[in-house]
This record gives C-alpha cells, structure tokens and sequence, in this order.
C-alpha cells in the first residue's frame, strides 16, 4: 500500500494560480504582419469624398436634366428606328435610293427588307420604255409606294411604284387648276362618238364634242392638241370633264371685231378651213377667202400654210371665232393670184375697214337722231 500511495502521490499536479480570474491576461491570437490593416492616408479620403460627390451630382442631373448635353435628339431616335421598324404593307410609303437600272426597271435599296424593285410600267404615270426616260438613274432618292412583292425570290423582294405617288400628286394638281380656273392644253389621245379623250396631267380626260369650238371629228383632232379648262374633277369616281370652248372663250378675251392675226392652216372642209391662231382654232369659211368665186379650197390654201386673217365675229359663249381674208385683199381675187402681197398689206387694209365700220356706225347714229322726235 505504502508503495502505490507513493506512485499515486508522484502525480499530483501543479498548484494553481492564485491570481484572480478577472485580472488574468485575455488571449490574443496571433495575426500575421500580411493581413495588418493598412491606415487611410488624407489624400485618398479627400479623394473618394471628390468621386462621391461626382456620383451624386450625376444622379442628381439623371433626375433633373435627362437630355442635357446629349446631341442625340428624339426626332434623330424616330428617323434611326424607322430604318430597322420596317412596315412593308401594301399602300405603305417608303423611301429608298435607286442603285442600278435595267431593260426592265430600277433596283431600289430601301435600307429595310433587302432589295425592292421598280418595274418600269409603275416608274411613271406615262408610259415609257426605259426608267431613263423618266429622269430615273443611280443615286435618286426619292419616295415609292409597295404595291407587291415578288412571289420567286426567296427572300420576298418588295415591288415599288412612283406611278402611284405621281397619280395622286396629278388629280390634287387638276384640282387646283380647276379652282384657279386656268387654261392648259391636253393631247387628244382617243375618241368616241360623244367627244375626244385628252391626256392633261397624265390623266385621261373626256371632252364632249359640245364643248369643243370647231367642228371637227376625233379623226380629225387626233393627236392634236386642244386648250382645255376644267369642268368636273372627281377622283373617287375617276372622272374629269373639260371644255375647249369655255377656255378659247378666256384665253382670247382680248380679241376685237377687225383685229388682224396670224394663224396656220389646220384642217381643210369643203365649207371653209380652220385656222390656229395662237392655240385657238378658228373657221375661214370659204365665202370670206377672196372675193373671187373659189371652187375648191384646196387649189388656194394647204394644211400648214401661214397667213394674216382678219376677225370678222368672236362668240365667246361658244368659243366660235369667224375669219376673213376677202376683207383684207387690195384687189379682188388677190388671195388666188398673189397672197404675198395680202400678207404684207394685211394690217394696212384691215385699218381702212375698220375706218370705214366706223364711219359707217357713225353715219348710222345721225340718221338715227335725225328722225328721233323733238322734245316737246
């Protein structure tokens, strides 16, 4: 016994600290010199207090003044964004630049669904055999309408067409010129037994034969031209109306009762020829040619031949205008043997049978205050 109790006492421990809990030293792990928090110099405070307030006075500007500065503006946004939000429905307007031209057309780039074609029927709203013709080449911009596409490309290439634009732009233009009551010249183009068809604009117009001053048929007026104004302007119903006499009425307004003109030879009748003077068409009838006896009008006067003629009566309602070279011949029969010498003395005779209408008149007043009764 006595030898365990000296092995048991061999291991007794050390006497603990009578130093007070509260007054033992807190342990403190140790903290490698690497990961020591390095201290904030001034000039780098002073600095992230400088990028502070730039922040800030951002924000604040985002808030307040969100355009500032920005050269970008909404309208230049709207014009970017027509170029990629493209709407390729039929009747749509586009614009495009034109890049190349063939026999058949024009291709377009419409910087939008690829490339679109210009067929050369829908270039221009008169017909023509290449897009040259039209003013068509490389590098016109200008603004189309789609109208289809084509069903063989793959990819859909759209069809375009100026005629469309140009149609509408042609019928607002009738319109005006209706409004403003102006005189135009129109082809005759076509005809019928009711009038003739004019093209004005680039739309085809009708003008009834009752509205035309000289009597003549469609034959006979084919592809002449005709001053024309306006009657009826309808596009809805694509109807257009015009008149030859209302505008010979306007256009020579200005013409007097013995006047003297030159006119060309147009048409010749068995009754007489008609005369353009000035883009107005009047009727030498044959009795006022010479006043000598003429048998056939076509042994004294050609389509084409130039000569003076005096205006002998001007129906303006009708828009009628008669003529006479009888009265300014020198001599009797000077129209069949020597029309130069009525063409350089027109003036001078027309001035003596004005002077003799007015004496006449003159004549005509005093007799007729001579057999007035006297006041009583």
């Amino acid at each position: 016994m006595s030898s365990l109790a000296h092995q048991l006492c061999g291991l007794r421990s050390s006497p603990l600290s009578s130093t007070p809990i509260s007054t033992r030293k807190r342990f403190s792990p140790v903290v490698s010199a690497a990961a020591s928090p390095t201290p904030i110099s001034n000039a780098q405070t002073k600095e992230r207090l400088k990028l502070k307030q730039l922040f800030k006075e951002a924000y604040e500007r985002c808030c307040i003044t969100p355009m500032d500065g920005v050269s970008f503006t909404l309208e230049d946004f709207h014009d970017a964004l027509a170029n990629y939000d493209f709407v390729s429905e039929l009747g749509t307007k586009v614009k495009g630049t034109v890049f190349s031209t063939d026999a058949n057309g024009a291709l377009v780039d419409t910087s939008a669904k690829g490339t679109a074609y210009l067929p050369t029927q829908e270039a221009c709203i008169f017909n023509i055999r290449h897009v040259e013709e039209a003013g068509i080449y490389p590098g016109l911009e200008e603004e189309f309408v789609i109208i289809g596409e084509q069903e063989q490309e793959d990819d859909g290439s759209l069809i375009l067409s100026l005629r469309s634009v140009q149609y509408g732009l042609a019928w607002e233009r009738c319109r005006q010129l209706q409004a403003e009551d102006f005189v135009i010249k129109g082809m005759v183009v076509d005809g019928n037994k009711g009038g003739v068809v004019v093209l004005v604009e680039g739309l085809k117009g009708f003008v009834p034969f009752s509205q035309i001053s000289a009597k003549s048929t469609a034959e006979e007026l084919l592809n002449k031209e005709l001053l024309l104004k306006f009657v009826e302007v309808d596009e809805k119903l694509s109807r257009l109306i015009l008149s030859n006499s209302k505008a010979i009425a306007s256009s020579q307004s200005e013409l007097k009762i013995g006047s003297v003109v030159t006119g060309i030879v147009q048409i010749l009748k068995p009754y007489g020829a008609f005369i353009d003077i000035g883009g107005v068409n009047g009727l030498l009838h044959v009795s006022q040619i010479s006043q000598n006896h003429i048998s056939d009008i076509a042994a004294v006067l050609q389509p084409g031949d130039m000569l003076k003629v005096m205006i002998l009566s001007y129906d303006r309602d009708r828009g009628r205008i008669s003529l006479s070279t009888k009265k300014l011949e020198p001599s009797p029969g000077d129209m069949l043997h020597n029309p130069k010498l009525v063409f350089e003395k027109a003036d001078e005779m027309a001035q003596t049978f004005r002077q003799r209408i007015a004496q006449a008149e003159a004549m005509a007043r005093a007799e007729l205050l001579e057999f007035q009764p006297e006041n009583s």
